[in-house]
Formats: C-alpha cells, structure tokens, sequence
C-alpha cells in the first residue's frame, strides 16, 4: 500500500511539515512513504483524485491540518475503491477525531501506518461531501467568524468558535428557513436558531453538539433549536457543550432531535450553510446520508 501524507502548511499556528517528515523517516525502509504540501485552498482534492485516477494499486491518504484539510482529502477520495483515508490532526479545529477520543491518538504516526481501517457514513448535499458534520443557522455564522478569525492572536486559534458565537449572538439568533426530515417538517414557524446535521460528534473544537452519532448506521443525526431569547441561550450553551442537551429537560421546549436518511432545506437566496467548516450559498439543498462510503485509518488504542 502506499502510504501518502497529504500535508497543510497553513494549517495550525505552525507549519508541521518537517516535523511530520522527519518522524516517519525511520519507517519509510519499511513503508510506501510520500509526501505532498498543498498549495491553496480546494489544492488537496485535486490532487487526491489525481493520484487517485492514474494508479489502481490500494493507496491511503493522511490529511495532515485541521477538519478543512480532512475535508478535501475525502473529497478526492471518495469514489474510489482503491483509496482510503486518514488522519494527522495538526490543525486548529480536530474535531472529527474527537468521535474515536480525541487527537492523541492519531498523532501516533507509526500507529498511523498499521492501522485498520473502517468503512463509515459520509454526509453529502449535490457533489460535495462532509465527514463530520452539515450546519446551518446560527452555526453557519459562527463557522464563517471562524474563517476570518483563525489566524489572528488571542480571539483566533483555539478560541475561533467562542469569537464566533460572540458575534452570532449578535447577528444571528433568528434564520428564515423550512427543515423537512424523511418528509417531516421540523419547524413550521419556519425559522430556527440552527441546525445541525452530524456524523461526527463534536463542532468548534468542544461542543459535543450530537452526542448518539453513530458514523456507520447510514443516518444523519439532526438537532434542530428554535430561536431562543440571548439569556435563555446563555443559560443552556454549557449542556450544548457538554453533550448532555438531549437530556436536559429545559432543552425540551427548544429542540427538534431525530435521525433521518434525508433533509431537505428551503430558505431566502443566499442563504449559507456549513460542511466541515467549509461555506456555501444556496436557497435550497438536500443533505444526504451516504452509509459506508469511504474507508477510514483508526489507529489501535497503545496501552
């Protein structure tokens, strides 16, 4: 197999090119061992289903960086029978690796090397796809704070999601759209504070926002809030946080949570949505469970 590490060098607060390179140097006697820095944004894709259309032969791809770089990654990859995917997480945002405990253990590179893999769900709306998770509302507009801010001291970095709330709670506590589930409408006042579809588990680094996901039962897990006063929001952020929301009795008034194959989303032109941190415009979309659709690298727990 051939082993490629597909490496972000804007990802994080460094650049962890050489540091990747220079601890895998030992194996690479005993592995298939390539590297590749992407160039600019969207760089990854194209060059993942390059590699992916002039070889057969069972290659597997490491994003190296943050949730955006596993995003390209399985977007040229997917499709691909001979291909799979892993995962580095040397970026701002990790949030997928969270679904398996956290970033310590992918960061194990020689674990990363032998480790199996697992067929699992990917979220997809037209001819793009997520791995963790779809958002919208509220969310969208943190995600897109999250942009602007990520490399920026203080309210950047590891902080870019709080910076986004802060400005959300401002800008976008009520969002004009129409939610249908497998054919059930979710909010027929036809607006929300947000929503969020999941494969995943986390978003913003340490919101468990779907804490039930399963990423291999070919399902979306989706969490509609309704618009909620700023207080009320204040007063309930922790258990969204915590992951205990589904549980909480003052959610119950709030919340529309199911699992479905499908949902379908009618809102004003323009309006935006999130995958993976990555934003799009679009008045309607579809978003779609696609059961087992790619192979993921998880590295065995070291004990």
């Amino acid at each position: 197999m051939k082993h490629i590490f597909v490496i972000n060098p804007a990802a994080g607060k460094t650049d962890a090119s050489s540091e990747i390179q220079a601890k895998l140097q030992d194996f690479s006697s005993s592995f298939d061992i390539s590297f590749y820095e992407t160039k600019s944004h969207g760089d990854a894709t194209e060059y993942v289903r390059s590699v992916c259309e002039s070889t057969a032969e069972p290659v597997r791809f490491y994003a190296c960086g943050g949730d955006g770089t596993l995003n390209e990654v399985v977007n040229g990859a997917v499709g691909f029978a001979q291909a799979s995917v892993g995962c580095y997480p040397c970026g701002s945002g990790n949030d997928f690796v969270k679904y398996y405990g956290g970033e310590k253990r992918f960061l194990n590179l020689e674990a990363q090397l032998t480790a199996p893999e697992e067929e699992i769900d990917l979220i997809r709306v037209g001819d793009q796809y997520a791995i963790n998770a779809t958002h919208f509302g509220f969310d969208s507009c943190v995600a897109n704070v999250m942009n602007n801010v990520r490399h920026k001291k203080i309210i950047g970095g590891k902080n870019s999601y709080k910076t986004g709330v802060i400005v959300a709670l401002v800008k976008a506590m009520k969002n004009d759209c129409a939610v249908v589930a497998d054919g059930k409408l979710l909010n027929p006042k036809g607006k929300i504070l947000l929503c969020t579809i999941a494969n995943g588990q986390y978003v913003g680094g340490s919101y468990k926002c779907a804490p039930r996901s399963s990423n291999r039962d070919g399902l979306l897990e989706v969490c509609l809030v309704h618009p909620i006063s700023r207080l009320t929001f204040v007063k309930l952020m922790k258990s969204y946080q915590n992951g205990t929301h589904l549980d909480d009795p003052r959610f119950t008034s709030h919340i529309v949570y199911c699992r479905a194959a499908s949902v379908s989303v009618t809102a004003p032109d323009g309006f935006v949505y999130s995958m993976d941190g990555e934003l799009y415009e679009q008045g309607q979309f579809t978003v779609e469970a696609v059961p087992r659709a790619i192979r993921f690298a998880v590295p065995e727990l070291q004990k």
